[in-house]
């Protein structure tokens, strides 16, 4: 009996797919197969498991982002704004006075006045 045939993975496309965020069950799906058949891949060919190499390549992934992100940046300032407060801890402020407050008080006291006259 000659069994099934040997599923076949392509390496670049694996790295690929990793660099790009793809999940687990994505990876297998692409390449029509089950997760343990990628998890017992991984180890035949990097000699490591899924999980390390799956990081390996898909900081790549998030450097080339976070690269086109600060290339935006030059451009376009709500990407500015919004790496600024992801890196630099920059923040929107509100100033909160207490005018308005005392203008509230003012009139519930001219309020209680009057209410106590009647």
């Amino acid at each position: 009996m000659a069994g099934r045939p040997r599923k076949e993975i392509d390496q670049q496309q694996f790295e690929n797919l990793c660099h790009i965020q793809c999940t687990l069950e994505e990876i297998a799906h692409w390449f029509q197969c089950s997760d343990q058949l990628i998890r017992n891949w991984c180890r035949k060919t990097y000699n490591e498991d899924f999980l390390t190499v799956y990081k390996k390549y898909s900081d790549g992934g998030k450097m080339s982002l976070r690269r086109m992100q600060f290339r935006l940046a030059e451009k376009n300032a709500a990407m500015a704004i919004w790496l600024g407060k992801q890196y630099l801890g920059q923040r929107d402020t509100f100033e909160v006075t207490h005018e308005g407050l005392d203008k509230v008080a003012d009139l519930m006291k001219a309020l209680d006045k009057e209410s106590d006259v009647k």
